[in-house]
C-alpha cells in the first residue's frame, strides 16, 4: 500500500480484546493462573503500535519490533475486555519510540516503552531466509 501520508509523532491506535483462555498465564507457560499473561498483553501492545503505523508506510516496508520494556500492573481474568492503546512519540529516522498503554474494565494493567524499526521486508526476509540455508 503506497501512501504519502507521514509518520510524525502523535500517531495513534486503540485495540480492544476480550479475554480468553488461550490468553492466560496458565495456557501460555508464563505461570499457572488462569489469568491474562504478560505475553499476551506485550503482543497485544505491539499490535496497537503496528495499527497506528496503517497507511503511513511506503509500499514494500514494514516495521518490526526492537525492544519492549514492559510493566504488567494488574491481573485481568478471562471474560474481561482490555484495550490498549500505543501513541508515537519519537521518529529517529528508522527508529520509531512508543508509548504504550492498556487497561482492562476496572483500571490501568499495564505500559511500556516499545521502539520498532522501518526495514524493507523483501530484504529483510531474504536475510531471514538465509538462516535457514545454514542448517
Amino acid at each position: 500500500m503506497s501512501t504519502d501520508k507521514p509518520i510524525r509523532p502523535g500517531l495513534n491506535a486503540e485495540i480492544e480484546i476480550t479475554v480468553t483462555e488461550i490468553d492466560t498465564a496458565a495456557h501460555l507457560g508464563s505461570g499457572l493462573v488462569p489469568v491474562y499473561a504478560t505475553p499476551a498483553l506485550v503482543a497485544l501492545m505491539e499490535n496497537a503500535a503496528v495499527r497506528a503505523l496503517e497507511g503511513h508506510l511506503p509500499e514494500g516496508q514494514t516495521t518490526v519490533g526492537g525492544q519492549i520494556d514492559v510493566r504488567h500492573l494488574a491481573a485481568t481474568p478471562v471474560g474481561m475486555k482490555v484495550r490498549a492503546r500505543a501513541e508515537l512519540l519519537e521518529v529517529n529516522r528508522r527508529k520509531l519510540t512508543f508509548n504504550v498503554h492498556a487497561w482492562d474494565e476496572e483500571e490501568l494493567i499495564g505500559e511500556a516503552k516499545h521502539i520498532r524499526y522501518i526495514v524493507d521486508e523483501d530484504k529483510f526476509m531474504a536475510k531471514v531466509g538465509g538462516k535457514t540455508k545454514l542448517q
